[in-house]
């Protein structure tokens, strides 16, 4: 009984845990949606500017999947959270129209580096939280965004500024999304715990 107790919390934990960690997600995506429109409005180049409007495009159905996993939760987003978010994103999306190209490009890569690292971390927190259904669509998020890094990374490395401006890791290869997961699968990791960002607490 007390393995089965242990057990059960564990599972009680992590379930909390992705709850808000879904609700970080799901307003993130939101200020990325504002601002990448914004940041597409101010780019020249065709190709660059379609490739914005492909990214928001994805943000945006980022955040249809997210709000589903939360209804399937029982929880809803948080509306304080969307709130300061939605600020953030058009406060970006102004900048964007007068801050140059370079600085947007880089700001826009280090926050899609981070967000790799989040959707993997809800997918093993669905894991534990027995939330099976969800995996398959957080791990392809990860995915997604582990793209969004790359072009914007791409783009930012080839300014002359990229060389005088702290560079955030590089992600491990894309396969290894799913190889990291398959080994968490197979070990006994503790859960790791979601911090909100003091951005958005």
């Amino acid at each position: 009984m007390p393995a089965v107790a242990a057990l059960d919390a564990r599972v009680s934990v992590a379930r909390a845990h992705l709850v808000l960690l879904l609700q970080l997600a799901y307003s993130g995506e939101l200020g990325a949606a504002r601002a990448y429109a914004g940041h597409a409005a101010s780019l020249r180049d065709p190709a660059e500017r379609a490739e914005l409007r492909r990214t928001c495009r994805d943000e945006i159905r980022h955040r249809r999947c997210l709000r589903r996993m939360l209804a399937g939760l029982g929880a809803a987003p948080d509306p304080r959270r969307e709130s300061k978010m939605d600020f953030v994103g058009r406060s970006i999306s102004l900048f964007c129209q007068v801050g140059g190209w370079f600085f947007p490009m880089y700001g826009a890569g280090r926050l899609e580096s981070q967000n790799i690292r989040e959707y993997e971390h809800a997918a093993r927190l669905a894991a534990v939280a027995r939330c099976e259904q969800f995996i398959e669509e957080l791990l392809v998020m990860a995915e997604v965004e582990w793209d969004h890094e790359r072009f914007f990374r791409e783009k930012a490395s080839s300014h002359p500024l990229w060389r005088v401006v702290p560079h955030w890791p590089v992600p491990a290869p894309r396969s290894s999304i799913r190889d990291d997961f398959a080994a968490f699968l197979a070990s006994d990791r503790p859960i790791e715990p979601v911090v909100a960002p003091w951005l958005v607490r």
